[in-house]
């Protein structure tokens, strides 16, 4: 017998199981530095990420990685979804009608909504409101470092995200001539 454990994206993105867009099997969210901050996890039931997504590409159009910043923005730096949780939820979406996907810039996929997901929106709008309304006020404590980690995942991301990419050497010497001359103007503060 072959045990899936985590994410399993068959499941997720047919609607039967998987994390639910919360960083764990069973839900538990990305919590971000412990010490009895709230974790988002507890804001979001099953289903609530797929809403949260419609109402995110609702106001501008977007690729997952400007969603997992937007979500971790709302939340101070509190939770940062994973792209295991945020491409099968648009996935889910576009499957249902209620996002569209067109070619980005760089070859990335921006997705959009429809009318049927307007009308999934408005039929659901006051939970995403709450959630909203939640969202943003995880994590407001330490929110200077939190802005700082925030930063930080987002170089992280942004860095994996081009090299999966493939990188040439001299793109390679580029990024990291970016990555040093940040560090010096961090040491200088």
């Amino acid at each position: 017998m072959q045990r899936h454990f985590g994410f399993n994206p068959h499941r997720a993105r047919h609607g039967r199981g998987g994390m639910s867009g919360l960083g764990g099997p069973h839900g538990g969210g990305h919590g971000r530095g412990g010490g009895g901050r709230p974790r988002l996890g507890r804001f979001l039931e099953h289903g609530d990420l797929r809403f949260v997504l419609l109402a995110l590409i609702e106001a501008a159009p977007s690729h997952g990685y400007e969603l997992i910043r937007a979500l971790e923005e709302r939340t101070g730096g509190a939770y940062r979804p994973s792209p295991g949780a945020i491409y099968p939820t648009l996935a889910l979406l576009e499957d249902e009608g209620f996002a569209l996907q067109s070619a980005g810039e760089g070859g990335r996929k921006l997705y959009a909504i429809t009318e049927a997901g307007r009308e999934a929106l408005a039929a659901q709008q006051p939970s995403v409101d709450a959630i909203f309304a939640r969202m943003s006020s995880v994590g407001a404590d330490d929110a200077g470092r939190d802005k700082v980690r925030r930063a930080m995942e987002n170089v992280k991301t942004a860095l994996r995200l081009r090299l999966a990419r493939g990188a040439s050497d001299a793109e390679a010497a580029a990024v990291a001539a970016v990555l040093d001359e940040a560090a010096g103007k961090i040491e200088r503060l």
